[in-house]
């Protein structure tokens, strides 16, 4: 498949002098154009001087979670003052001093916790292929914000598929990253032993060098061997299995070779640990939220579940973690760099379907969001989000890699290669096509 599409965006890097200079000049009313569509930006930033660097100007957003000098994040609540955030995160100014240019602060769910994206506070952040969809949670604005092209790279935070669940939904890139690989000093905490701070981009080749400003990447040999977890995909709605299908096929004439494994049943046990160890942390971490009123009650209902998990229990589970990660590399792993899984098991559903109180609300719908994501981060794998076709609704599919502890680097540098080859990431997106320039073509 040729990547030479002209109804998509032009990696950042690929941009001359003058068309960068020219997105600078139209970004921030941009951003501004498309938040009144799609209310996935909180603040813009006043324009400054972009320092040089590698990132050549990079436009930026961050999800409003992060404490930067001078200004405290809301969190997804209407009065974040009370949010349990030690410091100041080093990842903002990491960025800047590369040459990265911040133009936003993007919308969240309500304490990073919601996998559908509604926010009782500031409203849901409106898809941008579809404004009926949703956008999946809890980094929401910055995948609505990056697949509309208000900016080209966007921090958000994965505890159970915060940065997967969105990119799927929206149809970009997302990497979140080997556990503990990026600094989460300065960062609202929802589950300590699970928080991961990642990045959302219209491409791998747009993630890498900002992952590269903001984390060191361990080397590692490339990635060949890559297994498709057969019984997940099962469970899956058929034009997920496609996009799998056709993802492995592309890959495969990258010379990787591709093989099967069956996952599904310890893909199951570790997320069984996993909804114990975030359950408790995440009471923990907040339980001050529990009896506030303005919090959306089955977030406050959620919370209080958390708390009556016992210390032993917790603690317990929590120590699981290393035998639970030698059984799935013995079982899945074996003979294998990386493994290609679902990160959700249905398509992109609509904002009536998530909504609590909605006639259509359905509890069974809102788990698929996170069935086969949450249990990643118990493992400290990192996984990429890739975009890998649509489906007949014309709504993004996307499917997820994963591979061993620290090989970060191998998965990006992969998923770099593959999308040079493909074209299923970066387009346009149907529901602001209007309000978008045209892109750059590509030489």
């Amino acid at each position: 498949m040729s990547s030479r599409t002209v109804n998509r965006f032009t990696n950042w890097f690929e941009l001359g002098p003058a068309a960068r200079r020219d997105w600078h000049a139209q970004s921030r009313n941009l951003a501004h154009a498309l938040n009144g569509r799609l209310n996935a930006i909180l603040q813009i930033e006043p324009t400054h001087v972009i320092a040089d660097g590698p990132l050549l100007g990079l436009p930026f957003g961050v999800k409003d979670m992060l404490r930067s000098a001078g200004r405290r994040p809301s969190g997804g609540l209407a009065d974040g003052s009370g949010l349990p955030i030690e410091g100041t995160s080093p990842l903002i100014e990491r960025l800047r001093r590369a040459g990265a240019d911040l133009v936003c602060f993007t919308a969240m769910t309500e304490l990073a916790s919601e996998p559908s994206g509604f926010n009782a506070a500031h409203g849901r952040v409106k898809n941008p292929w579809d404004l009926h969809y949703v956008s999946g949670g809890s980094s929401s604005g910055s995948a609505a914000a990056v697949a509309s092209g208000a900016v080209a790279v966007a921090i958000g935070s994965d505890t159970g598929g915060s940065v997967r669940i969105p990119a799927c939904c929206c149809g970009v890139t997302a990497w979140k990253p080997t556990y503990r690989l990026v600094a989460t000093e300065g960062t609202m905490p929802l589950s300590p032993s699970l928080d991961t701070i990642g990045l959302l981009g219209r491409s791998a080749g747009e993630i890498l060098p900002a992952a590269r400003t903001i984390a060191e990447l361990p080397q590692a040999q490339p990635i060949r061997r890559i297994a498709i977890i057969r019984d997940a995909f099962e469970q899956c709605v058929p034009a997920i299995q496609r996009g799998a299908s056709d993802l492995a096929d592309v890959l495969s004439q990258r010379d990787a070779v591709i093989g099967t494994a069956n996952g599904l049943a310890a893909i199951e046990a570790v997320d069984a640990v996993t909804l114990t160890v975030m359950a408790g942390e995440s009471g923990r971490v907040h339980r001050r939220y529990i009896d506030d009123q303005a919090i959306e009650p089955t977030l406050r209902r959620r919370l209080a579940k958390g708390l009556e998990i016992s210390d032993e229990t917790l603690a317990e589970n929590i120590g699981k973690r290393d035998s639970l990660i030698a059984d799935f590399e013995r079982t899945v792993m074996n003979g294998f760099d990386a493994a290609i899984v679902p990160i959700m098991a249905i398509t992109t559903p609509t904002a009536d379907q998530c909504e609590p109180g909605n006639a259509r609300f359905s509890g069974k719908v809102l788990y698929a969001l996170s069935r086969f994501t949450r249990f990643v981060n118990l493992l400290g794998y990192p996984s990429i989000a890739v975009p890998v076709g649509f489906d007949a609704s014309g709504m993004p599919v996307g499917v997820q890699i994963i591979g061993r502890r620290n090989t970060d680097l191998a998965l990006l540098e992969l998923v770099e290669d593959l999308q040079r080859h493909s074209d299923w990431h970066g387009r346009i997106t149907a529901a602001v096509a209007d309000l978008v320039p045209a892109p750059e073509p590509v030489a």
